[in-house]
């Protein structure tokens, strides 16, 4: 059985105390969930997040890192630099494609780096309005995976299906949307060569608590990576408690 995951991407928010105080937050209302909770601080904030989660059960991940082990290239965090401060590391994501030119072929270099170092990849995928208006939604979904899969072995991973019309937008997918992508997800991965039923996979995208039972009882929608909602302990923890409620 997939183990249901929500993790939350803080993306470039939080100053310090901002952070501690929310992590603490979360940390009370939520660790004892039966599912995975993550939390994906900037980088910045990854070793306090870290050091204020231990012994709770609950994991970190990081938003992005680069694949070379060292180096000149200023302003980057190597995956190596990651092991021992988090578990997961968000790969793909549609701002880190949009905003910072991240190709298919950087994308799978994260990828591969991130298995090689023993760290999950949380590879987010999705199309942006107009492909989703044009119905070009199964093909580019299928293009990312695939691609993004170049190379790498056979290991732990989980995928996040975000499309970027409804990231921030306030719009979310329809739950019945949401899981007919999440079947194309599957497949995709099977023909990359993984075992598509052992890998989580999530939806993101304008998720609420208003909205969040309807994907997460989808029997292929496995939790969320969650932006906007993830900043606040309250409304995290509604989604980590309607996530454990469907899948137990």
């Amino acid at each position: 059985m997939r183990r249901p995951i929500v993790a939350g991407n803080w993306k470039m928010n939080t100053l310090r105390g901002e952070a501690e105080e929310l992590v603490l937050a979360i940390r009370d209302l939520a660790a004892a969930a039966p599912i995975e909770v993550v939390i994906c601080p900037p980088n910045v904030w990854l070793d306090l997040v870290s050091r204020s989660l231990e012994g709770s059960g609950m994991k970190v991940g990081a938003q992005d890192a680069y694949w070379k082990e060292q180096g000149a290239f200023t302003g980057e965090v190597a995956v190596s630099q990651l092991v021992g401060m988090c578990e997961y590391v968000i790969v793909g994501h549609s701002e880190r494609r949009r905003l910072f030119g991240d190709t298919h072929e950087i994308v799978a270099r994260k990828l591969v780096a991130c298995m090689d170092a023993g760290l999950i990849p949380i590879l987010a995928v999705g199309e942006d309005a107009g492909e989703h208006a044009a119905g070009r939604t199964e093909e580019v979904v299928r293009r990312q995976v695939g691609a993004a899969l170049v190379g790498a072995a056979q290991g732990p991973l989980v995928a996040a299906y975000e499309p970027v019309w409804a990231i921030g937008s306030g719009e979310a997918a329809s739950p019945e949307h949401a899981q007919w992508v999440a079947t194309i997800v599957r497949d995709a991965l099977e023909n990359a060569g993984f075992e598509p039923q052992s890998v989580p996979v999530l939806y993101g995208g304008s998720v609420t608590p208003g909205n969040f039972a309807g994907f997460v009882a989808q029997p292929d929608i496995d939790g969320g990576l969650i932006g906007g909602a993830s900043l606040d302990a309250q409304q995290f923890a509604t989604l980590v408690e309607q996530a454990s409620a469907a899948a137990y």
